[in-house]
């Protein structure tokens, strides 16, 4: 598949441009060049250049970028030219704060439903959602052709919410549970876990 060409540290940093292009775009400039991109990101403009040609030829020599027109086909390339529906699992502080994130929408996701199995959740508001129970998330999941979940549960229940994510169709997991999670070749997981960074940046404190 054309995808699987494409290095997965050049996908990382679309994200990047993306973010910092929408920011240039609200301080109503038109055209940046990749010396500017470098400057704002800590990435050399060489490197911008060479990632942005691993998808095609966006800008001109001595003209640079048009930031609207870069804008609208990074979010095709990183198919966010759509939204996609998102299922919370775990209700805890962590899923409270997903699901009341009013910074997923304009920026191509939406969280559909909010999940947990503890009896004493289930029923409650969690900003504009009443927390379903586990049990009804395959069928919902199948239903709405849901493929992508942000799993916010204890590390010692992630595995098994993962598999059951897994078996009703889910293809991306955002982990916030402190665990590697196992999962086929064919389903993305990113583990977002603050202590592991915190550590990283302790190794430079004195």
């Amino acid at each position: 598949m054309e995808n699987e060409m494409i290095p997965d540290i050049v996908v990382g940093r679309l994200p990047l441009y993306l973010r910092t292009l929408q920011l240039m775009l609200a301080e109503g400039r038109q055209v940046t060049s990749s010396q500017e991109l470098g400057e704002r990101l800590g990435i050399s403009a060489a490197q911008i250049r060479k990632d942005l040609s691993q998808f095609g030829e966006f800008g001109k020599q001595g003209t640079g970028y048009h930031i609207d027109y870069l804008l609208t086909q990074i979010k095709k390339i990183l198919h966010l030219d759509i939204s996609w529906g998102v299922v919370v699992v775990g209700a805890g502080d962590v899923g409270h704060a997903l699901s009341r994130y009013q910074g997923f929408t304009n920026r191509g996701f939406s969280v559909s439903k909010v999940f947990d199995n503890d009896p004493a959740k289930i029923g409650q508001k969690v900003g504009n959602f009443t927390v379903e129970n586990i049990t009804e998330l395959p069928e919902f999941v199948r239903k709405e052709r849901i493929i992508v979940a942000m799993l916010a549960v204890p590390a010692a229940q992630a595995q098994q919410v993962t598999d059951m994510l897994v078996n009703a169709g889910i293809k991306a997991i955002l982990n916030y549970a402190p665990i590697n999670l196992l999962v086929p070749p064919d389903v993305r997981v990113q583990t977002i876990d603050p202590v592991l960074h915190l550590q990283r940046m302790s190794y430079y404190l004195e």
